[in-house]
């Protein structure tokens, strides 16, 4: 779903009010982890379904094995596993200078609602601070509940179009010509403080 438009998070990751947690761990992803994210995307994305002008991302491609591998290689994956095992969601991102920009966030449908979204965000946030960096970035729809409102209840700003740098606002203007513009878009960045805690989960 995210390929030919890889920066393009769908934020399926349920309603952020939700307390809820399920007895999972959110790990950095492993390269054995990785032949399993396309199809956790896909189950994700099936949330799309209700949504007549994006139902087609039910259906469409997913982030390649290729950008996952890289992503991991680059520290910059993580994964909720269950206690049983198998991995309910996960967040894969690429730096950028002193940004990190999140490609993709999917949570299984049978997963969705329960914090894992909120949790994967902590987790990538809280690395991100780890590392001295400035932001973490993404771009999502604007008015789909589980996408831009959900990043903003998360700590995320939306980031004016005047405000866009030269990479985001390239990232936006592929995905509108990718197909992406039946619904507004935006760029939405977190700027990670020098000290305290991220995102909360």
């Amino acid at each position: 779903m995210a390929h030919p438009h890889p920066a393009r998070p769908t934020g399926t990751a349920g309603n952020p009010a939700t307390g809820a947690r399920l007895p999972c761990t959110i790990r950095p992803a492993c390269l054995a982890d990785a032949p399993h994210l396309p199809a956790l995307e896909r189950d994700a994305a099936q949330a799309f379904a209700t949504t007549p002008e994006l139902a087609w991302l039910a259906g469409g491609d997913v982030l390649p094995l290729a950008e996952h591998t890289a992503s991991i290689a680059a520290q910059a994956c993580w994964v909720a596993a269950s206690a049983a095992g198998p991995l309910l969601g996960f967040v894969t991102a690429h730096p950028y200078g002193q940004d990190l920009h999140i490609q993709e966030m999917s949570v299984t449908r049978a997963a969705q609602g329960q914090g894992l979204g909120r949790r994967l965000l902590h987790a990538i946030c809280t690395a991100a601070q780890k590392r001295g960096l400035q932001r973490v970035t993404l771009t999502t729809f604007v008015n789909v509940p589980w996408n831009a409102p959900f990043y903003a209840s998360a700590g995320f700003c939306h980031v004016p179009d005047a405000a866009l740098d030269a990479r985001l606002a390239s990232i936006l203007a592929d995905e509108h010509a990718t197909g992406l513009a039946a619904i507004p878009r935006c760029a939405m960045q977190y700027a990670v403080p020098a000290a305290a805690e991220c995102v909360s989960k």
